[in-house]
């Protein structure tokens, strides 16, 4: 052999460095498949100056074997997939002999034909190269002797040894997907493994084609997401693991003694990479069987989980931009080009228990009866979050107003509350807090207002304000600082200052009304209210200092009511 090697110049890859006893394709891994590139790469072949004469697109084909012949009929030992070498001392001497002879090989798949020019040719016949150029074989001539031995020695122990990784690393996909089958793993749990084993964004998806989990890799939720229903009904159905559809999706069903529940995707990266392995083949097959498990042990419905998760991120903003928020809302049904977006909370109180599953699944019923798109989803125990979403002259109060109906007529005892409208999905957390704030303002058992049955913002009034913020320790002080000394003296003299000052606030300032309310003579609350502006260093008459002591009161009310 040379003592020097010259790089094969191979579109789209780098020159290789390796020496002669690193015979490793560089930057693979020991499982990728081995290519007709790589192989003309390797040293022990690189040595004898390879040029690519015809097939230079296909050089990214795998290669499973290297077969040395001097036969006329080679491909009668081939089964696919060799990397054929030859001296071309067999090669026929008429050009339909050769022709012939390329046929054959193109026919039973081999990956390339390799042909010294050293003995019996000193250029590739012109009829070789014309019958290869015609049947898409890759022809690369080698401009000096070259060891065949030695690169089948070298070719076969790296292939080896990629399948003995291979085998190894089937068995560790194997072994991951049985843990979580054990542990009792949900569908979010085995679609992230699946996607982190395989380093590709990979996808579950029901019956009706709504994206349900989504674990990117590789791609944004937006890119992978959207318009996704069009995409996925475009990529077909399939019985068994498969590359579908014109984006190459490979795909598997997730069923189970013949009922189908969905299918799981793994889409290609962003820009051309390598194709889907037979170890992606593993994965996903994996994965839909671990899902199918899931199914099986978690009763709750896949597309209840996917809508709670979707209102978290919405509330807790865990979207990494408002195009994800867009791509995964719309990914599960709801429209995000409608004009406007309404949030709701129905918190059905401590004891809901098995009742928030029914009323959750109640409402949904409601919702597809009226033809309004919307996300419903347990946000905390006893709490479940709604987002509506309302075409431009579709009124959201009738909406609402229906969904109450439904949440008291399950349970009676509920409290429904709506946020403000948004006009983009991507700012429905202000909606969620403003809901929570009617929520966390609205005490047990308050009544509904006259015309409604649900709460929003502009119910808020003083005494709910200070209800929400009764456990505010800046309220705490202000009140026990506005009242200490006449709760104080109350306490130590058995007397009822207090509701003296109450009747007196309550009537504005009105002594005479204060003194019928609190059945007193003039004369002794004229004699309390003094007592009372003494202990409290307070002048009554004052109109800011009424509203500081009623506000004061109120705020003691709402904490001892509380």
């Amino acid at each position: 052999m040379a003592g020097h090697s010259r790089a094969l110049a191979v579109p789209g890859r780098d020159p290789v460095e390796n020496t002669v006893n690193d015979n490793r394709p560089a930057g693979h891994g020991p499982t990728l498949p081995l290519t007709v590139a790589d192989v003309l790469a390797l040293p022990v072949l690189a040595a004898g100056q390879p040029q690519v004469v015809t097939g230079a697109p296909q050089l990214d084909r795998p290669v499973g074997w290297v077969h040395i012949t001097e036969l006329t009929d080679p491909a009668s030992f081939l089964k696919g997939g060799e990397l054929v070498l030859t001296t071309g001392m067999p090669l026929p001497e008429d050009a339909s002999g050769v022709r012939r002879y390329v046929d054959e090989l193109a026919d039973v798949g081999a990956a390339a034909l390799v042909i010294e020019l050293v003995r019996r040719y000193h250029r590739p016949p012109d009829a070789l190269v014309d019958a290869c150029r015609l049947r898409g074989l890759p022809l690369v001539t080698l401009a000096k002797d070259v060891n065949f031995l030695e690169v089948t020695q070298v070719v076969h122990a790296l292939l080896l040894g990629n399948q003995a990784d291979a085998m190894r690393r089937t068995q560790r996909i194997h072994e991951a997907f049985t843990a979580l089958t054990l542990r009792g793993a949900g569908p979010e749990d085995v679609v992230r493994a699946a996607a982190e084993t395989s380093g590709r964004t990979v996808v579950l998806e029901n019956l009706t084609h709504q994206a349900l989990i989504c674990e990117p890799s590789g791609l944004t939720v937006e890119e992978a997401l959207t318009d996704w229903e069009r995409r996925s009904r475009a990529t077909g159905p399939g019985d068994h693991t498969a590359t579908r559809g014109p984006e190459g999706w490979l795909t598997a069903s997730v069923e189970y003694r013949g009922e189908r529940w969905g299918r799981v995707a793994m889409l290609p990266a962003r820009t051309d990479g390598p194709a889907f392995g037979p170890q992606d083949v593993t994965v996903l097959e994996r994965a839909a069987m671990a899902l199918t498990v899931a199914r099986l042990i978690h009763p709750t419905p896949w597309e209840r989980t996917a809508h709670r998760n979707a209102l978290l991120d919405l509330v807790e903003q865990r979207h990494r931009s408002a195009q994800d928020a867009r791509a995964r809302c719309a990914a599960l049904g709801l429209p995000t080009d409608r004009s406007h977006f309404l949030a709701g909370l129905v918190d059905l109180g401590a004891g809901a228990g098995k009742g928030g599953a029914e009323t959750e699944s109640r409402l949904v019923r409601e919702l597809s009866t009226a033809g309004v798109p919307a996300l419903v989803g347990e946000l905390a125990p006893g709490r479940l979050g709604i987002l509506l979403g309302l075409r431009a002259s579709q009124p959201w109060r009738p909406v609402v107003e229906r969904l109450s109906g439904t949440v008291l007529g399950l349970v009676p005892g509920a409290v429904v509350s709506v946020g403000c409208e948004v006009a983009d999905i991507a700012d429905t957390a202000r909606s969620f807090r403003a809901a929570a704030r009617v929520a966390e303002a609205t005490p047990p058992g308050q009544p509904l207002p006259r015309d409604r049955s649900f709460h929003e913002l502009s119910d808020i009034g003083l005494r709910r304000l200070l209800y929400a913020l009764r456990e505010e320790p800046r309220v705490q002080e202000y009140t026990e600082r506005q009242l200490r000394r006449l709760l104080d003296h109350d306490a130590q003299h058995g007397t009822d200052l207090l509701t003296t000052l109450r009747h007196y606030l309550e009537a504005a300032g009105n002594k005479t009304t204060a003194a019928r309310r609190g059945g007193l003579s003039r004369e002794t609350l004229y004699q309390r209210l003094r007592t009372v502006e003494r202990l409290l260093a307070r002048d009554l008459e004052s109109g800011d200092q009424r509203t500081e002591l009623h506000v004061a009161l109120t705020a003691l009310d709402v904490w001892r009511a509380g």
